[in-house]
């Protein structure tokens, strides 16, 4: 069993866990990176499709590029990485165990960064009824398949949900050759970005069926057939609308759920809304000294966004460690006790980012969340109470973009513990 201590230890080599690294190395940390593939860079080295890097390096790349940047940069930043290592455990006092080649592998660590990404919601999430046959496969899958194993998931493809890794996969299966016979989305608008359904739909022409979803899956021992039909507004299958439609291939892309069972092993609260942790501005979750960033907090729309967020984290995950090293040498520990007031999402907001606030508000706060629905013309309201602390300018609103609002210290030193939450809200303008 190999025993090391390392001021902040990230889990996750993605796009996430190597921005917060090198975040936390600047910082003058020493810094371990735990990843259970075989190569950094996570999901990007599967994404070989470009729209990558336009906002964080002001180039279009593709994922491999993004991450080869930050590759490159991990290793002559001089950041411990950990290849081929599953994390088995991580407890409250941030010990972090490892199961590798070699063996056993306990990390010590000052903070962590949990950076572990997410994963595909399959068939059993929503219950599709019918056999149970080879060909149904998640859209990330057949990425992978197609892109890295140079494989042919099949020749027909339906594809059901409007994700933007299903959109991406509809546009790459017709360039492989494959015939791609539409995007069958629940919901009565796309949940994937316009780009995506106008580069990947409208321009190979693949229709887009909204408040459509597959009702029954044929065939056995390989899938024969998917039968559609429409649903009306209470998502209730409308009968005379059930049509078979014989394929070989069906894609699921109905969603992502954050990788968050280490999380819970270590007394992370969960948000509900997110099933991500709650964190507060710090990206700070309940548990001292531990921070998530990217796709295990939230599911983001873009890496370059997922970039920022970790760079956050471990810019916090540092100062933490460090401020712990501080206190152990002069015996005085600070008090891992803070007041805060929470965030609370209100009418049109499926959820927050940070849920709630410390006290010490003497920076700019930014917050992001996102809608329930699409909306033409609304306006984002936050208030304290019956107190108005910001109000936006009317806009559209769609679920598939992540809105971020910045407060500014004057818009929120007025609380100081005043009130005990606060709630974001995006009303419509009539």
């Amino acid at each position: 069993m190999k025993q090391l201590d390392y001021d902040v230890v990230v889990i996750g080599g993605g796009p996430a866990g190597m921005a917060a690294a090198l975040k936390a190395k600047e910082k003058g940390t020493t810094v371990a990176i735990i990843e259970r593939n075989d190569e950094l860079g996570g999901i990007l080295n599967q994404c070989i499709h470009s729209g990558f890097g336009l906002s964080y390096f002001k180039q279009e790349l593709t994922g491999p590029e993004y991450a080869e940047l930050f590759i490159n940069q991990v290793a002559a930043a001089g950041i411990d990485v950990y290849l081929k290592s599953m994390v088995i455990d991580l407890t409250p006092e941030r010990q972090v165990k490892a199961m590798n080649e070699d063996g056993m592998l306990v990390l010590a660590a000052g903070a962590i960064v949990l950076a572990m990404g997410c994963r595909e919601r399959t068939r059993g999430a929503i219950k599709i009824p019918g056999s149970r046959p080879a060909g149904v496969l998640t859209a990330g899958l057949a990425q992978r398949y197609v892109n890295i194993e140079n494989r042919k998931p099949g020749e027909r493809i339906v594809i059901l949900g409007s994700g933007d890794i299903g959109l991406i996969m509809a546009r790459r299966l017709t360039l492989e050759g494959m015939l791609v016979l539409g995007v069958y989305e629940l919901m009565p608008y796309a949940n994937g970005l316009y780009r995506n359904i106008k580069n990947c739909l409208d321009d190979f022409d693949i229709p887009l069926h909204l408040s459509t979803t597959v009702t029954n899956i044929i065939g056995y021992p390989h899938l024969e057939a998917v039968e559609v039909a429409k649903v009306d507004e209470n998502f209730v299958v409308i009968e005379e609308t059930r049509e078979v439609i014989a394929c070989d291939t069906l894609l699921l892309s109905i969603g992502l759920i954050p990788e968050n069972e280490l999380s819970q092993k270590s007394g992370v609260s969960l948000n509900p809304r997110t099933n991500g942790p709650l964190v507060d501005e710090e990206l700070a979750t309940d548990q001292p000294g531990i921070f998530a960033c990217g796709n295990v907090l939230h599911v983001h729309d873009l890496v370059d966004n997922v970039t920022l967020e970790a760079e956050q984290a471990g810019t916090a995950a540092a100062a933490y460690a460090l401020q712990q090293k501080a206190a152990a040498v002069s015996e005085n520990r600070p008090s891992e006790n803070k007041t805060t007031i929470t965030i609370e999402p209100g009418e049109n907001v499926s959820y927050t980012v940070p849920a709630k606030l410390t006290i010490l508000l003497q920076k700019e706060i930014r917050i992001l969340f996102r809608v329930r629905k699409p909306l033409d013309q609304a306006a984002v309201v936050i208030q304290a109470g019956t107190t108005i602390l910001y109000q936006g300018k009317p806009q559209a609103f769609k679920p598939s973009v992540m809105q971020t609002v910045v407060l500014k210290p004057e818009e929120i030193n007025g609380l100081n513990g005043s009130e005990q939450s606060i709630t974001v809200s995006v009303r419509e303008v009539k």
